[in-house]
């Protein structure tokens, strides 16, 4: 039988028991820690150390007074979740078990101790064995921020013990050279960026605002955002770090100045979160707002009051997947016994933290939530292939090290969750996609659309189910207003999206698709109206030989042809009488078969021109004409000398007679001109040209003409005509009846004022009728000559025959000399 002593020992044992067993249910095992075959590391930044205090020497941040982010915690659990499931599997690392040891990554001073015990193994030991260059992890998750994974990753690095990212999106982790046992689950900055882009030209969103955190994933975001929109209509206005110290009123005020409707921010939800609620406070409406992946899915913001009059809210996050049995693991490890007097433990380092219950958890932002289960999944399949599992069972006799698991991750091609998984030669990941989300009227973040990242691109918005702020219709927001059509941009500032707007001028062109900046020349083939976008045809314009105009001309050459014929006959009928020999004798046929020869010129200036029309139009006009001026020139100049020089000078007069002078100066005439010409066109002949400058929309057929070989057959003539002018003009007081001298000067006056007319309607006009009033105006100069110097002489011939006799040009001589005698 007991005794009594031994009965209450025995009692109290039992309730010492008792004791042991409550308080072992209340003090769970912790968190950040389990036990298995291959140790996994874990970063996340459960601790926000948003506001770092300064101190006069260094001291250890306490990071259980630092605020709790959930939805970094609800990340650690999906770790601790993955490798539950990943040990409760019988396919992937069927004998196998995986433990982890997670740090909350709110401080480099506490984190690091931990980091260093996970690479060393405890194997540097004075005295004790060689380095057996084996951590004691095989792959760490992590961390959070690419600042975080900047800091640690050279320690993991070295060993090549892979770092698998399910946060770190700066660009400088895909150079293999500088990380080459980096890889990552999430999308990297480019990839971000793409997204914003499309977003942007999708709606044709230019003058934007571009509000980044202050950190290296931040800066890294901004420089690839310059680089990607440097040659896109997208302009850059305003940009500015956030920190902990950022004065929201003053970037607001910039962003008002500027009349920036697109509010870019590129944050974390911490960073972002004291953003819109200023937006709030300060009253900011009428803007759009890009979410990056980062927060766009925040429970809390789309919920503040008063977050409807900031504007819209679209953005894009990771595609939404619903993790199987992930809600039931956080009710059953919340669902543990808290002692009401045991103080709640569950971080592996100096921490003072109470655990939030299921229902936080599951209301936080899942961001990267996939990505930390990839990441996981990613390491064991490496794992899984390290070991040879592939017939049911691990070889658990190979020794992995880190550097086998990187190698067969970065050789990862497994299907999770209806996702492929691979990773690229960088470390990137070669797969994945971005659900395009807008913040509804409720609240919510509503999908809207997506954005493959990989090949086959796609991105798609519905449109339709955007509640913009201006109540249907997509907010312009430009610096400037977009051109009207036919309108070129002008630049007034620095920026491409700040410009003026200015017609093109005529014969010029916009084409908006290509270079709306600048007005481009039409061909000279081409014409086009003030304020065209294209540029049309030019109508071709010459004067057809069919033309009613160019029939007369032609017909009135014709007819000046048979007058000099039949003017030719009935003087060589009367060649010995009076008239006759007083109109030159001889030398009338020479001109009047000039005056023929000319006229073919005429025929020429019609239908279109070649270079033998262009030659013909103007030779035989040029070289005939100065055949009759030179002709007209000895006539004037032989009336002059019968009547005045020849008492005057009587020798000069025997000269003449002798040596024929007026066929000499004709000859000479004629061979000057011949070579001129001859000279002139060899060098620089008459040809084609296409008249553009005096009609915009059409193209005038011309001849070009030379001026420097033109003008020595030019001033020939002029030299001609003035001489003739002159002599004739000092034969005005010859007897009335007598009237040669007086027929020449206004022959000649007839002349000049022709073509003086044409002279003054070609610099007034240049249509295709110049060439029918240039045709004119040399039929005009032939019948000048014609009907007012060899007609009268006809009508006497025919019609007055008793004033062609000796007897009566005798009488006009004879009076003549008495009246200069007396």
């Amino acid at each position: 039988m007991l005794t009594t002593t031994m009965k209450y020992f025995l009692v109290s044992l039992c309730l010492l028991g008792t004791f042991l067993h409550a308080l072992a249910q209340c003090v769970p095992a912790s968190e950040f820690q389990l036990e298995g075959d291959y140790l996994l590391g874990g970063l996340f930044n459960v601790h926000h150390d948003s506001d770092p205090v300064y101190h006069d020497r260094p001291e250890a941040i306490d990071c259980s007074s630092k605020p709790l982010v959930n939805s970094s915690y609800r990340r650690f659990q999906l770790m601790r979740f993955s490798v539950e499931e990943i040990n409760n599997s019988t396919n992937l690392l069927p004998n196998v078990s995986l433990g982890y040891e997670i740090f909350d990554y709110c401080s480099d001073t506490r984190t690091f101790p931990g980091i260093f015990n996970l690479i060393s193994d405890n194997l540097i030991q004075p005295g004790g064995e060689p380095h057996k260059n084996r951590s004691k992890i095989i792959a760490v998750v992590g961390a959070s921020t690419s600042t975080q994974s900047l800091t640690v990753a050279p320690l993991f690095m070295m060993n090549l013990i892979p770092m698998v990212s399910y946060a770190a999106a700066s660009s400088v982790f895909s150079r293999i050279q500088n990380f080459p046992s980096f890889l990552r689950t999430v999308p990297p900055n480019q990839d971000t960026i793409e997204v914003i882009v499309n977003i942007l030209q999708h709606y044709n969103w230019r003058w934007v605002a571009f509000l980044y955190i202050d950190d290296d994933f931040g800066r890294d975001g901004l420089e690839l955002f310059i680089k990607r929109i440097k040659d896109t209509e997208i302009c850059l206005a305003y940009t500015k770090g956030l920190d902990q110290y950022t004065d929201y009123s003053q970037i607001f005020k910039q962003i008002e100045a500027q009349r920036i409707g697109i509010i870019i921010v590129f944050a974390p939800e911490w960073a972002a979160e004291p953003l819109l609620v200023s937006a709030i406070r300060l009253n900011v409406t009428n803007k759009v707002w890009i979410a990056v992946n980062t927060w766009s899915l925040n429970k809390k913001l789309p919920k503040e009051k008063g977050i409807k009059n900031i504007g819209t809210v679209i953005g894009f996050s990771e595609s939404e997947v619903t993790i199987p049995g992930f809600s039931d693991f956080i009710y059953s490890s919340r669902s543990l016994t808290h002692c009401e007097n045991a103080e709640p433990f569950f971080c592996n380092q100096a921490c003072n933290c109470s655990s939030p219950n299921a229902e936080d958890v599951l209301a936080a932002e899942p961001t990267f939530n996939l990505y930390v289960y990839t990441a996981v999944y990613a390491i064991a399949h490496a794992l899984h292939n390290a070991l040879q599992c592939g017939s049911g069972r691990c070889n658990r006799n190979i020794t992995v090290y880190p550097h086998m698991v990187l190698a067969e991750l970065k050789k990862s091609n497994f299907t999770i969750l209806n996702q492929s998984i691979r990773f690229d030669e960088n470390g990137d990941p070669n797969y994945g996609s971005f659900s395009i989300v807008f913040w509804n009227q409720s609240g919510d973040a509503e999908v809207i659309g997506f954005n493959q990242l990989h090949p086959p691109f796609h991105f798609f918005i519905n449109d339709s189910k955007i509640q913009w702020y201006t109540e249907g219709e997509v907010p312009t927001l430009q610096c400037s207003p977009e051109c009207r059509t036919g309108y070129a941009k002008k630049y007034n500032g620095i920026y491409k999206c700040c410009f003026d707007c200015e017609m093109c001028p005529i014969g010029t062109y916009v084409n908006s698709t290509e270079d709306p900046y600048k007005c481009i020349n039409c061909k000279e083939t081409e014409w086009s109206a003030a304020g065209s976008t294209s540029c049309n045809l030019r109508v071709v314009e010459y004067i057809p030989f069919t033309d009613s105009g160019a029939i007369l001309i032609m017909v009135g050459a014709s007819a000046l042809v048979g007058l000099t014929l039949a003017m030719s006959v009935l003087f060589a009928i009367n060649y010995n009488t009076p008239v006759v020999r007083s109109a030159g004798g001889p030398m009338c046929f020479l001109i009047l078969g000039c005056l023929s020869l000319c006229s073919l010129s005429i025929f020429f200036y019609f239908g279109k021109p070649t270079i033998s029309f262009c030659i013909l139009r103007f030779l035989p006009f040029l070289l005939f004409y100065t055949v009759c001026l030179a002709c007209f020139v000895v006539r004037s100049f032989q009336i002059v000398c019968i009547f005045k020089m020849a008492a005057k000078f009587p020798k000069l007069h025997s000269w003449w007679i002798k040596y024929h002078g007026q066929w000499l100066v004709i000859t000479v005439a004629f061979v000057t001109q011949a070579l001129s010409l001859l000279i002139g066109y060899t060098y620089f002949p008459p040809k084609p040209y296409d008249d553009i400058s005096w009609y915009p929309d059409k193209i005038i057929l011309g001849c070009d003409i030379n001026l420097k070989a033109s003008s020595g057959s030019v001033g020939l003539l002029l030299c001609l005509c003035s001489l003739c002018f002159i002599f004739s003009y000092m034969g005005k007081d010859l007897p009335k009846n007598y009237n040669e001298a007086k027929a020449i000067t206004f022959c000649l006056l007839l002349l000049i004022l022709t073509w003086i007319m044409f002279a003054t309607v070609y610099i007034l006009y240049r249509g295709k009728y110049i060439q029918t009033l240039n045709a004119l105006a040399v039929l005009s100069s032939l019948y000048s000559f014609l009907l007012w110097y060899f007609f009268p002489k006809c009508f006497i011939m025919i019609f007055r025959s008793y004033k062609n006799t000796q007897e009566y040009f005798q009488g006009l001589i004879q009076n003549y000399t008495k009246t200069i005698s007396q």
